[in-house]
Protein backbone atom coordinates (compact mmCIF):
# COMPACT_ATOMS: atom_id res chain seq x y z
CA UNK A 1 0.00 0.00 0.00
CA UNK A 2 0.98 3.52 -1.12
CA UNK A 3 0.57 6.50 1.66
CA UNK A 4 -1.90 7.82 -1.48
CA UNK A 5 -3.85 4.89 -1.01
CA UNK A 6 -3.93 5.27 2.77
CA UNK A 7 -5.67 9.01 1.78
CA UNK A 8 -8.12 7.46 -0.44
CA UNK A 9 -9.20 5.14 2.06
CA UNK A 10 -9.53 8.01 5.14
CA UNK A 11 -13.32 8.47 4.38
CA UNK A 12 -13.67 4.67 4.68
CA UNK A 13 -12.35 4.70 8.26
CA UNK A 14 -13.06 8.12 10.33
CA UNK A 15 -10.10 8.06 12.41
CA UNK A 16 -10.84 11.46 14.45
CA UNK A 17 -12.95 9.95 17.27
CA UNK A 18 -10.36 7.02 17.42
CA UNK A 19 -7.63 9.88 17.93
CA UNK A 20 -9.74 11.62 20.32
CA UNK A 21 -10.38 9.01 22.59
CA UNK A 22 -6.32 7.85 22.95
CA UNK A 23 -6.41 11.57 24.32
CA UNK A 24 -9.16 10.91 26.39
CA UNK A 25 -7.26 8.08 28.30
CA UNK A 26 -4.22 10.17 28.44
CA UNK A 27 -5.83 13.36 29.86
CA UNK A 28 -5.42 13.02 33.28
CA UNK A 29 -2.41 11.74 33.80
CA UNK A 30 -0.07 14.56 35.37
CA UNK A 31 2.40 14.71 33.26
CA UNK A 32 5.54 17.17 33.30
CA UNK A 33 9.41 17.13 31.81
CA UNK A 34 10.21 14.12 34.30
CA UNK A 35 8.84 11.64 36.06
CA UNK A 36 6.21 8.92 36.42
CA UNK A 37 3.60 10.72 34.74
CA UNK A 38 5.85 11.15 31.30
CA UNK A 39 6.10 7.15 31.79
CA UNK A 40 2.75 6.21 32.15
CA UNK A 41 2.01 8.11 28.90
CA UNK A 42 5.05 6.42 27.27
CA UNK A 43 3.61 2.98 28.27
CA UNK A 44 0.21 3.87 26.33
CA UNK A 45 1.66 5.07 23.58
CA UNK A 46 3.70 1.76 23.50
CA UNK A 47 0.46 0.03 23.28
CA UNK A 48 -0.29 1.19 19.84
CA UNK A 49 3.21 1.56 18.45
CA UNK A 50 6.76 0.16 18.57
CA UNK A 51 8.71 2.70 20.55
CA UNK A 52 12.19 2.49 22.68
CA UNK A 53 12.39 4.33 25.74
CA UNK A 54 15.36 6.19 27.07
CA UNK A 55 16.09 7.48 30.45
CA UNK A 56 19.07 9.75 30.99
CA UNK A 57 20.04 9.94 34.33
CA UNK A 58 20.26 13.73 36.11
CA UNK A 59 23.31 15.47 35.61
CA UNK A 60 23.81 14.50 32.57
CA UNK A 61 25.05 16.79 30.42
CA UNK A 62 23.43 18.17 27.00
CA UNK A 63 25.22 20.80 25.28
CA UNK A 64 25.10 23.79 27.51
CA UNK A 65 22.41 22.11 29.90
CA UNK A 66 22.09 19.73 32.16
CA UNK A 67 19.20 16.81 33.43
CA UNK A 68 17.21 18.36 36.00
CA UNK A 69 16.05 16.32 38.81
CA UNK A 70 13.09 13.78 38.77
CA UNK A 71 9.75 15.50 40.04
CA UNK A 72 7.05 12.86 41.65
CA UNK A 73 4.36 14.52 43.00
CA UNK A 74 1.58 12.03 45.31
CA UNK A 75 -0.86 15.23 46.60
CA UNK A 76 -0.93 18.72 46.78
CA UNK A 77 -4.21 21.01 48.94
CA UNK A 78 -4.81 23.67 50.25
CA UNK A 79 -7.20 22.98 53.54
CA UNK A 80 -8.86 25.78 55.41
CA UNK A 81 -9.42 25.80 58.96
CA UNK A 82 -12.75 23.42 58.65
CA UNK A 83 -10.02 20.89 57.25
CA UNK A 84 -12.14 21.69 53.90
CA UNK A 85 -9.90 20.87 50.29
CA UNK A 86 -9.71 24.69 49.06
CA UNK A 87 -7.50 23.63 46.52
CA UNK A 88 -7.18 19.88 45.22
CA UNK A 89 -4.65 18.68 43.37
CA UNK A 90 -6.60 15.59 43.21
CA UNK A 91 -9.69 17.44 41.58
CA UNK A 92 -7.16 19.08 38.88
CA UNK A 93 -3.85 18.37 38.33
CA UNK A 94 -3.34 21.79 36.91
CA UNK A 95 -4.03 23.10 40.39
CA UNK A 96 -0.32 23.08 41.26
CA UNK A 97 2.32 24.86 40.05
CA UNK A 98 4.43 22.10 37.77
CA UNK A 99 7.82 21.09 39.54
CA UNK A 100 7.11 22.58 42.95
CA UNK A 101 9.21 21.87 45.84
CA UNK A 102 7.74 19.80 48.70
CA UNK A 103 5.63 22.16 51.17
CA UNK A 104 4.28 21.46 54.49
CA UNK A 105 3.08 24.68 56.58
CA UNK A 106 0.68 26.39 58.38
CA UNK A 107 -0.12 30.33 56.88
CA UNK A 108 -2.56 32.73 56.86
CA UNK A 109 -4.05 33.79 53.63
CA UNK A 110 -1.87 36.99 53.52
CA UNK A 111 1.24 34.60 53.29
CA UNK A 112 -0.03 32.16 51.22
CA UNK A 113 -1.16 34.60 48.66
CA UNK A 114 2.14 35.25 46.42
CA UNK A 115 1.89 31.72 46.14
CA UNK A 116 -1.61 31.55 43.96
CA UNK A 117 -1.90 32.08 40.85
CA UNK A 118 -5.10 33.04 38.88
CA UNK A 119 -6.42 34.85 35.48
CA UNK A 120 -8.27 37.46 36.13
CA UNK A 121 -9.51 38.05 32.98
CA UNK A 122 -10.74 34.57 32.41
CA UNK A 123 -12.17 34.36 36.24
CA UNK A 124 -13.34 30.54 35.53
CA UNK A 125 -10.27 28.72 34.01
CA UNK A 126 -7.20 27.76 35.71
CA UNK A 127 -4.05 28.65 34.35
CA UNK A 128 -1.06 26.16 33.83
CA UNK A 129 1.81 27.39 35.30
CA UNK A 130 5.99 25.58 35.94
CA UNK A 131 8.81 26.06 38.12
CA UNK A 132 10.95 23.74 36.08
CA UNK A 133 14.60 25.43 37.11
CA UNK A 134 13.87 27.11 40.08
CA UNK A 135 12.97 26.03 43.56
CA UNK A 136 9.26 27.23 43.83
CA UNK A 137 5.95 26.07 44.81
CA UNK A 138 2.67 27.05 44.04
CA UNK A 139 -1.09 26.43 43.01
CA UNK A 140 -3.02 27.44 40.73
CA UNK A 141 -6.86 28.63 40.87
CA UNK A 142 -9.81 30.28 39.10
CA UNK A 143 -9.94 33.68 39.69
CA UNK A 144 -13.53 33.43 40.82
CA UNK A 145 -12.56 30.40 43.49
CA UNK A 146 -9.79 32.97 45.23
CA UNK A 147 -12.32 35.98 45.43
CA UNK A 148 -14.94 33.23 47.23
CA UNK A 149 -11.73 32.45 49.54
CA UNK A 150 -10.93 36.01 50.27
CA UNK A 151 -14.51 36.60 51.04
CA UNK A 152 -15.09 33.80 53.31
CA UNK A 153 -11.56 33.58 55.45
CA UNK A 154 -11.90 35.31 58.85
CA UNK A 155 -8.73 37.68 59.37
CA UNK A 156 -5.95 35.66 60.76
CA UNK A 157 -7.47 31.97 60.05
CA UNK A 158 -4.97 29.66 58.79
CA UNK A 159 -4.35 27.23 56.31
CA UNK A 160 -2.45 23.84 56.01
CA UNK A 161 -1.03 24.03 52.99
CA UNK A 162 0.74 20.72 51.33
CA UNK A 163 2.69 19.72 48.32
CA UNK A 164 3.56 16.04 48.43
CA UNK A 165 6.17 16.14 46.04
CA UNK A 166 9.85 15.08 45.66
CA UNK A 167 12.69 16.52 43.55
CA UNK A 168 15.36 13.95 43.29
CA UNK A 169 18.18 12.85 41.12
CA UNK A 170 16.42 10.35 38.82
CA UNK A 171 16.25 10.49 34.90
CA UNK A 172 14.58 12.48 32.05
CA UNK A 173 12.70 9.96 29.89
CA UNK A 174 12.19 10.24 25.90
CA UNK A 175 11.02 7.52 23.70
CA UNK A 176 11.59 6.82 19.56
CA UNK A 177 9.49 4.99 17.33
CA UNK A 178 11.75 4.26 13.99
CA UNK A 179 9.98 2.80 11.10
CA UNK A 180 12.80 2.01 8.63
CA UNK A 181 12.00 2.72 4.70
CA UNK A 182 14.44 1.74 1.47
CA UNK A 183 16.76 4.32 2.69
CA UNK A 184 18.37 5.69 5.73
CA UNK A 185 17.61 9.34 5.16
CA UNK A 186 15.03 10.21 7.73
CA UNK A 187 11.93 12.20 7.96
CA UNK A 188 11.61 13.80 11.84
CA UNK A 189 7.97 13.84 13.63
CA UNK A 190 8.63 15.30 17.06
CA UNK A 191 6.49 15.50 19.67
CA UNK A 192 6.46 17.36 23.23
CA UNK A 193 4.48 14.92 25.64
CA UNK A 194 5.45 16.53 28.92
CA UNK A 195 2.29 18.73 29.54
CA UNK A 196 -0.37 17.53 32.19
CA UNK A 197 -4.61 17.65 31.36
CA UNK A 198 -4.18 19.89 28.03
CA UNK A 199 -5.58 18.76 25.45
CA UNK A 200 -4.75 20.63 22.47
CA UNK A 201 -1.53 21.90 23.54
CA UNK A 202 0.19 18.40 24.22
CA UNK A 203 -2.04 15.41 23.64
CA UNK A 204 -3.61 16.51 19.84
CA UNK A 205 0.00 16.31 18.53
CA UNK A 206 0.32 12.90 20.19
CA UNK A 207 -2.69 11.62 19.08
CA UNK A 208 -2.13 12.56 15.60
CA UNK A 209 1.52 11.27 15.60
CA UNK A 210 0.69 7.85 16.73
CA UNK A 211 -1.71 7.80 14.30
CA UNK A 212 0.79 8.64 11.32
CA UNK A 213 2.89 6.17 12.61
CA UNK A 214 0.17 3.08 12.45
CA UNK A 215 -0.94 4.05 9.13
CA UNK A 216 2.96 4.58 8.01
CA UNK A 217 3.82 1.46 9.28
CA UNK A 218 1.47 -0.49 6.43
CA UNK A 219 2.82 1.35 3.93
CA UNK A 220 6.16 1.16 1.36
CA UNK A 221 8.29 4.02 2.46
CA UNK A 222 10.88 5.17 0.76
CA UNK A 223 11.98 6.98 3.58
CA UNK A 224 12.75 6.10 7.17
CA UNK A 225 10.10 7.75 9.81
CA UNK A 226 11.39 8.73 13.38
CA UNK A 227 9.12 9.62 15.50
CA UNK A 228 10.42 11.15 18.97
CA UNK A 229 7.88 11.70 21.60
CA UNK A 230 9.79 14.18 24.72
CA UNK A 231 9.51 17.01 26.67
CA UNK A 232 9.63 20.15 25.31
CA UNK A 233 12.84 22.26 25.01
CA UNK A 234 15.11 20.03 27.62
CA UNK A 235 13.86 16.89 25.16
CA UNK A 236 15.55 17.82 22.11
CA UNK A 237 18.48 19.58 23.59
CA UNK A 238 18.79 15.82 25.12
CA UNK A 239 18.28 13.43 22.30
CA UNK A 240 20.40 15.91 19.94
CA UNK A 241 23.18 15.55 22.21
CA UNK A 242 23.27 12.12 22.03
CA UNK A 243 21.96 11.56 18.42
CA UNK A 244 23.90 13.38 16.44
CA UNK A 245 25.30 10.95 14.05
CA UNK A 246 21.31 10.03 13.58
CA UNK A 247 20.48 13.94 12.92
CA UNK A 248 22.47 14.09 10.68
CA UNK A 249 19.89 11.51 8.52
CA UNK A 250 17.36 14.05 8.93
CA UNK A 251 16.28 14.90 5.75
CA UNK A 252 12.69 16.48 6.46
CA UNK A 253 11.25 17.12 9.94
CA UNK A 254 8.15 18.23 11.84
CA UNK A 255 7.05 18.91 15.10
CA UNK A 256 3.41 18.43 15.85
CA UNK A 257 1.47 19.83 18.21
CA UNK A 258 -1.52 22.48 18.61
CA UNK A 259 -3.77 19.66 16.20
CA UNK A 260 -6.68 19.49 17.29
CA UNK A 261 -8.17 23.05 17.68
CA UNK A 262 -11.24 24.18 14.79
CA UNK A 263 -7.95 27.40 13.44
CA UNK A 264 -6.73 27.32 10.13
CA UNK A 265 -3.90 25.29 9.62
CA UNK A 266 -0.12 27.05 10.70
CA UNK A 267 3.11 25.97 9.09
CA UNK A 268 6.25 27.64 10.70
CA UNK A 269 9.15 27.42 8.19
CA UNK A 270 12.11 26.19 9.07
CA UNK A 271 15.52 28.08 9.47
CA UNK A 272 16.59 27.81 5.81
CA UNK A 273 13.34 28.96 4.55
CA UNK A 274 13.24 27.12 1.19
CA UNK A 275 13.87 23.65 2.07
CA UNK A 276 12.05 20.82 0.20
CA UNK A 277 9.96 20.36 3.19
CA UNK A 278 9.00 23.96 2.95
CA UNK A 279 8.07 23.71 0.40
CA UNK A 280 5.97 20.65 0.50
CA UNK A 281 3.60 21.47 3.31
CA UNK A 282 3.30 25.39 1.29
CA UNK A 283 2.19 23.39 -1.78
CA UNK A 284 -0.09 20.78 0.03
CA UNK A 285 -2.06 23.70 2.17
CA UNK A 286 -2.19 26.12 -0.98
CA UNK A 287 -3.55 23.02 -3.03
CA UNK A 288 -6.18 21.51 0.03
CA UNK A 289 -6.44 23.77 2.91
CA UNK A 290 -8.81 26.74 2.06
CA UNK A 291 -7.87 29.12 5.04
CA UNK A 292 -4.47 28.63 5.67
CA UNK A 293 -1.15 30.81 7.04
CA UNK A 294 2.19 29.95 6.23
CA UNK A 295 4.95 32.27 8.55
CA UNK A 296 8.97 32.63 7.95
CA UNK A 297 10.92 30.98 10.85
CA UNK A 298 11.71 32.89 14.20
CA UNK A 299 14.14 31.30 17.12
CA UNK A 300 10.55 31.40 19.44
CA UNK A 301 8.74 28.49 19.77
CA UNK A 302 9.02 25.07 20.25
CA UNK A 303 11.50 22.16 19.88
CA UNK A 304 12.26 23.67 16.16
CA UNK A 305 14.06 26.23 17.69
CA UNK A 306 16.63 23.10 18.97
CA UNK A 307 16.50 21.42 15.58
CA UNK A 308 17.25 24.69 13.64
CA UNK A 309 20.07 26.12 15.88
CA UNK A 310 23.05 27.10 13.53
CA UNK A 311 24.96 23.90 15.14
CA UNK A 312 22.79 21.83 13.43
CA UNK A 313 20.46 23.45 10.70
CA UNK A 314 17.84 21.23 10.09
CA UNK A 315 15.38 21.02 7.69
CA UNK A 316 12.81 20.77 10.30
CA UNK A 317 9.14 23.50 10.16
CA UNK A 318 6.12 23.24 12.33
CA UNK A 319 2.71 22.26 11.14
CA UNK A 320 0.15 23.45 13.16
CA UNK A 321 -3.46 24.28 13.77
CA UNK A 322 -3.95 27.59 15.67
CA UNK A 323 -0.11 28.31 17.03
CA UNK A 324 0.47 28.45 20.75
CA UNK A 325 -0.18 31.43 22.39
CA UNK A 326 -2.76 32.42 19.72
CA UNK A 327 -5.50 31.24 21.06
CA UNK A 328 -7.47 32.08 24.55
CA UNK A 329 -7.52 28.42 25.99
CA UNK A 330 -3.61 28.16 25.89
CA UNK A 331 -1.91 27.07 28.80
CA UNK A 332 -5.84 26.84 30.63
CA UNK A 333 -8.18 24.78 31.95
CA UNK A 334 -9.92 25.39 29.10
CA UNK A 335 -7.78 23.61 26.55
CA UNK A 336 -9.85 20.54 27.76
CA UNK A 337 -11.30 17.20 25.61
CA UNK A 338 -14.08 19.76 24.69
CA UNK A 339 -11.65 22.05 22.87
CA UNK A 340 -10.42 19.92 20.36
CA UNK A 341 -12.85 18.14 17.78
CA UNK A 342 -12.40 14.79 16.00
CA UNK A 343 -12.86 16.65 12.49
CA UNK A 344 -9.96 18.90 13.07
CA UNK A 345 -7.79 16.05 14.55
CA UNK A 346 -8.51 14.07 10.93
CA UNK A 347 -8.35 16.95 9.25
CA UNK A 348 -4.37 17.68 10.80
CA UNK A 349 -3.32 13.96 9.77
CA UNK A 350 -4.63 14.07 6.28
CA UNK A 351 -2.63 17.26 6.04
CA UNK A 352 0.77 15.55 7.46
CA UNK A 353 -0.22 12.61 5.37
CA UNK A 354 -0.52 14.76 2.11
CA UNK A 355 2.99 15.82 2.91
CA UNK A 356 4.81 12.64 3.33
CA UNK A 357 3.03 11.85 0.07
CA UNK A 358 4.84 14.48 -1.69
CA UNK A 359 8.60 13.54 0.32
CA UNK A 360 8.27 10.25 -0.77
CA UNK A 361 7.51 10.51 -4.42
CA UNK A 362 9.35 13.55 -4.93
CA UNK A 363 12.33 13.41 -7.89
CA UNK A 364 13.78 14.91 -10.44
CA UNK A 365 13.63 13.24 -14.23
CA UNK A 366 15.10 14.03 -17.59
CA UNK A 367 12.75 13.77 -20.70
CA UNK A 368 14.66 11.46 -23.11
CA UNK A 369 13.07 12.67 -26.42
CA UNK A 370 13.13 16.77 -25.10
CA UNK A 371 12.51 17.83 -28.66
CA UNK A 372 9.22 17.96 -28.82
CA UNK A 373 6.32 16.63 -27.93
CA UNK A 374 6.26 12.57 -28.37
CA UNK A 375 3.43 10.54 -29.44
CA UNK A 376 1.88 9.43 -26.17
CA UNK A 377 -1.20 7.95 -27.97
CA UNK A 378 0.55 5.17 -29.93
CA UNK A 379 2.22 4.05 -26.62
CA UNK A 380 -1.13 3.93 -24.62
CA UNK A 381 -0.30 6.48 -22.46
CA UNK A 382 -3.43 7.97 -22.21
CA UNK A 383 -4.74 5.02 -21.12
CA UNK A 384 -2.35 3.58 -18.30
CA UNK A 385 -3.22 6.62 -16.44
CA UNK A 386 -6.77 6.27 -16.33
CA UNK A 387 -7.86 9.20 -18.64
CA UNK A 388 -11.46 9.44 -18.77
CA UNK A 389 -13.93 11.66 -20.79
CA UNK A 390 -14.06 15.17 -19.52
CA UNK A 391 -11.20 14.71 -16.72
CA UNK A 392 -7.97 16.13 -18.85
CA UNK A 393 -5.66 15.96 -15.51
CA UNK A 394 -4.34 13.21 -16.47
CA UNK A 395 -3.41 14.20 -19.88
CA UNK A 396 -2.07 17.73 -18.42
CA UNK A 397 0.22 15.69 -15.69
CA UNK A 398 1.85 14.01 -18.74
CA UNK A 399 2.12 17.26 -20.56
CA UNK A 400 3.88 18.90 -17.66
CA UNK A 401 6.06 16.44 -16.86
CA UNK A 402 7.27 15.83 -20.05
CA UNK A 403 8.21 19.67 -20.62
CA UNK A 404 9.90 20.75 -17.42
CA UNK A 405 11.64 17.01 -16.76
CA UNK A 406 14.84 18.87 -17.48
CA UNK A 407 16.94 17.25 -14.77
CA UNK A 408 16.46 21.04 -12.89
CA UNK A 409 12.81 20.54 -11.36
CA UNK A 410 11.64 18.23 -9.25
CA UNK A 411 7.85 16.95 -9.24
CA UNK A 412 7.29 19.03 -6.45
CA UNK A 413 8.46 22.21 -9.08
CA UNK A 414 6.22 20.81 -11.99
CA UNK A 415 3.39 20.47 -9.39
CA UNK A 416 3.75 23.45 -7.79
CA UNK A 417 3.97 25.24 -11.41
CA UNK A 418 1.30 23.60 -12.69
CA UNK A 419 -1.33 23.46 -9.88
CA UNK A 420 -1.98 19.46 -10.26
CA UNK A 421 -2.48 17.16 -7.72
CA UNK A 422 0.97 15.57 -6.59
CA UNK A 423 -0.58 12.26 -7.16
CA UNK A 424 -1.50 13.16 -10.56
CA UNK A 425 2.53 14.27 -11.65
CA UNK A 426 3.99 11.01 -9.60
CA UNK A 427 1.46 8.85 -11.44
CA UNK A 428 2.69 10.47 -14.66
CA UNK A 429 5.86 10.19 -14.22
CA UNK A 430 5.70 6.63 -13.08
CA UNK A 431 3.61 5.91 -16.29
CA UNK A 432 6.40 7.73 -18.56
CA UNK A 433 9.19 6.14 -16.92
CA UNK A 434 7.57 2.87 -17.96
CA UNK A 435 7.40 3.68 -21.46
CA UNK A 436 11.13 4.80 -21.23
CA UNK A 437 10.17 8.64 -21.79
CA UNK A 438 11.88 9.87 -19.03
CA UNK A 439 14.94 8.37 -17.45
CA UNK A 440 16.38 9.37 -13.61
CA UNK A 441 18.53 12.65 -13.50
CA UNK A 442 22.30 12.68 -12.74
CA UNK A 443 22.35 13.12 -9.15
CA UNK A 444 26.06 15.09 -9.87
CA UNK A 445 24.77 16.75 -13.01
Amino acid sequence: MTITEVLSRLDDKPLGAEMHEFARSLFPICRSITGPGFRETMARVEERIPVEVHEVPSGTAAFDWVVPREWRIRDAYVKDAGGCRVIDFQECNLHVVGYSVPVQARMTLDELRPHLHTLPDKPDWIPYRTSYYTDAWGFCLTQRALDALIESTAEGAEFEVCVDSTLEDGALTYAECLLPGSSTEEVLISCHACHPSLANDNLSGMAVAVALAQLLGGVARRYSYRFVFIPGTIGSIVWLSRNEEAAARIRHGLVIANVGDPGDLHYKKSRRGDAEIDRAVGYVLGLHARRHVIEEFSPYGYDERQYCSPGFDLPVGSLTRTPFGRYPEYHTSADNLDFIEPAALEDSLAAYLRVFEVLEGNGRYVNRLPKCEPQLGKRGLYRAIGTTPGDRTPEMALLWVLNQSDGEHTLLDIAVRSGLPFAAIRTAADALLEHGLLGESDPQG
